[in-house]
């Protein structure tokens, strides 16, 4: 071999490793979550919307390559949080009462998913007016909505034994609580409780699924109390409580219906499939046993409470 062809292979080797050990050296892209909290409602220790949001963001910042930055009373103090923001998530009170249902946050909200966002909804967030604009947008963010009347909400305690291949539902196990669990969503046509589904370049994926009981079709539903003849009619069905969606747009979402009862937080796979999804929706990998989060102590569970009204 000639000296020139020598130095060419020397110099060429010299590239790869370079470009190769400033690839391995680069950091991971860091994911930022605004987490939003919803205004008070409810008794004590139900809709603890502002509770429960710092319980999942303290968990949530031991996560390496994601930043939280949360929010109280339904929005972000400065909308200038969502110039860098991978995912948006809403625990709050729905219908009317929504944060995307005031002032211009729905176009806010329609900007991020344009540009790709991530966006997720728990408990009655999942919830919008019938026939309003929200819900008709929230076919396309979410995969689907709670419609008044149409879906229900009874408290019962259904058991997760099974869960599909996804990222989510990594390290979680079988586990049953009870709460105000919604089923029957409105879902964009095809979307069920029967594995993951595609429709006009949506993927949806059902993550906690059961079938309810004839007691738990026939009600009481939470309001209005029921019975609904076409939940009844469904006996035997699958239902589906948490869902994930990978938008068109390349964004992912997802909607959650359980978070009822603060207690519920203290349960290890419910919290973990949650945390799990919060970060999913941001578009972080998720490890192959999950998200190891830190146990919630009966003390903890009381701290940051929201100041409720008394019944008179």
């Amino acid at each position: 071999m000639d000296t020139y062809k020598f130095l060419l292979i020397c110099l060429t080797s010299l590239c790869v490793l370079t470009v190769t050990s400033s690839h391995a050296n680069e950091p991971a892209k860091t994911r930022k979550l605004v987490l939003i909290a919803g205004e008070p409602s409810h008794p004590p220790m139900m809709h603890e919307f502002k509770a429960g949001s710092m319980l999942l963001e303290k968990r949530l910042k031991e996560i390496p390559g994601l930043i939280v930055d949360r929010h109280e009373m339904g929005w972000v103090k400065d909308e200038k949080t969502f110039d860098d923001a991978a995912a948006v998530v809403i625990y709050s009170d729905g219908q009317e009462r929504h944060p995307v249902s005031k002032a211009n946050h729905q176009a806010i909200i329609q900007k991020l998913i344009d540009r790709g966002v991530g966006f997720g909804c728990m408990h009655y967030a999942v919830e919008t007016t019938k026939g309003s604009k929200e819900a008709v947008a929230f076919k396309d963010w979410l995969g689907g909505t709670y419609e008044k009347e149409f879906s229900c909400n009874p408290m019962w305690e259904p058991k997760y034994n099974t869960f599909p291949d996804h990222p989510v539902c990594r390290g979680v196990k079988p586990f049953t609580v009870k709460d105000e669990w919604y089923f029957n969503m409105r879902f964009v046509n095809g979307f069920n409780a029967d594995g993951s589904h595609e429709h006009e370049g949506m993927k949806f994926t059902p993550i906690l699924v059961d079938k309810p009981t004839m007691k738990t079709r026939n009600g009481p539903y939470v309001y209005p109390i029921g019975p609904y003849s076409h939940i009844q009619a469904d006996s035997g069905r699958n239902e589906t409580m948490l869902w994930v969606v990978e938008r068109k747009d390349g964004g992912r979402g997802f909607g959650f219906t359980g978070g009822h009862f603060h207690v519920n937080w203290q349960d290890d796979n419910y919290r973990k499939v949650v945390v799990n999804s919060l970060c999913w929706v941001t578009g972080l990998d998720i490890p192959e046993n999950g998200f190891d989060t830190a146990p919630v102590s009966d003390t903890e569970l009381l701290e940051n409470l929201d100041l409720k009204a008394k019944k008179k």
